[in-house]
């Protein structure tokens, strides 16, 4: 029996059966949808795209996988170097897993261990206030969403805070002294909310950061690949660590890579080998994914995808900016996301059936409807998932 994710099993609706998708549609029997979500934001260029497929299906003639253990192999190499090359600043170090939320544990222990290298003794990491940085132990640790994490008590050694600048200064004035790291998802959080904040909260924590001598870690694996409007927020403001994942393979397959700059790989290249970051992901560096992630990042930057982003932000701002309900609280957009926050979270209870019988499949969670559609999406595709959302509104007065 499958065990699914985000679900009381015991009274979860049956599961849409999948079986073809392509382009923006995910086709269930004789039903036709557009995925509004992008499998969880990762699916930028949508389905079967021949480019990617083809690049998997030429590798796998060759070899699926091989450890990156002492071994190496070409898509690995040329990857890590397309990203040495794309990425701003001396973001050159790349160190490969197969999920976002590993690449978080790799990011939050090479911060740590970076302190603890050089001889420090720091023991807090600063996190924002509804941030959420994936599932697993020290990614929930560094989160700050009850409703993922509820059962597993008090976290110690985080302090969380707000996206404004005055209580980020009086945190660091506090305990910045004892800060071995801050790590923000940078402009949007996503699963906690897709709440958005202004660059210049950014741009203040990059000041203390460098003050304090905290380590900065953004954490892209949702904000990555243009969901923010920008390629990444870090070509605006510069982390030493950066973490991407979801459409970093273009929704192919799980993989998923932590960047160091320079002064972070440096805090392990030693000749004590206590030194050495000892970790290591069985499939880190995959062949196929290496492969699909090469031809997405080729396709990201010859189909002037940053042009679609812009389009679907300006197409979604004209439809959505002055909608208003009284039982929605707010309307966010930025980029290649809308969110309709609602004050009631019953208020979006039946919406997903509401969607499917108009062609559309949506997910909202809590008190957020959303939409983070592919990149590829047609005008007239965008304008049906959003005229679902206004329907909802005013079929259920």
């Amino acid at each position: 029996m499958i065990w699914y994710p985000y679900q009381q099993m015991k009274n979860m609706a049956e599961p849409i059966r999948i079986t073809d998708a392509k382009g923006v549609y995910l086709y269930s029997n004789n039903v036709k949808l557009i995925d509004s979500v992008s499998s969880w934001w990762s699916v930028i260029h949508g389905y079967r795209h021949p480019v990617l497929d083809e690049a998997i299906h030429s590798q796998l003639d060759r070899f699926a996988h091989v450890m990156l253990g002492e071994l190496i192999h070409e898509p690995v190499e040329r990857l890590s170097a397309k990203l040495r090359e794309w990425l701003p600043g001396d973001l050159n170090y790349c160190f490969f897993s197969d999920s976002g939320s590993v690449a978080v544990e790799v990011a939050l222990k090479m911060a740590l261990q970076f302190d603890v290298n050089r001889g420090g003794h720091r023991n807090l990491v600063l996190s924002l206030s509804c941030s959420y940085h994936g599932d697993t132990f020290k990614a929930m640790e560094v989160g700050d969403d009850a409703d993922y994490h509820f059962a597993f008590g008090e976290k110690k050694g985080v302090i969380h805070v707000p996206t404004e600048i005055p209580a980020l200064e009086k945190i660091f004035a506090e305990h910045g002294e004892e800060f071995y790291c801050m790590i923000v998802e940078p402009l949007l959080q996503g699963a906690g909310g897709m709440q958005m904040y202004d660059i210049s909260f950014l741009e203040r924590a990059r000041e203390l950061c460098g003050q304090y001598d905290v380590l900065l870690i953004f954490d892209e694996v949702a904000t990555g690949f243009g969901r923010t409007g920008h390629c990444f927020v870090a070509d605006l403001v510069l982390p030493d660590i950066l973490i991407l994942g979801k459409a970093l393979t273009g929704g192919y397959m799980g993989h998923a890579v932590t960047v160091a700059n320079q002064k972070v790989y440096n805090g392990f290249y030693s000749d004590n080998p206590d030194h050495a970051l000892m970790h290591g992901p069985t499939f880190m560096g995959n062949p196929l994914a290496c492969s699909a992630a090469l031809k997405s990042i080729e396709l990201f930057d010859s189909e002037n995808y940053l042009e679609k982003i812009k389009r679907i932000e300006v197409i979604t701002r004209r439809e959505m900016e002055n909608f208003t309900d009284p039982r929605v609280k707010e309307v966010r957009i930025m980029g290649g996301c809308i969110c309709i926050e609602v004050h009631d979270a019953k208020t979006l209870d039946g919406f997903k059936r509401f969607a499917y019988d108009r062609g559309v499949f949506s997910r909202p969670f809590l008190n957020y409807l959303y939409a983070m559609a592919p990149y590829i999406i047609e005008e007239n595709e965008l304008m049906q998932v959003l005229d679902v959302m206004k329907q909802w509104f005013g079929n259920n007065r």
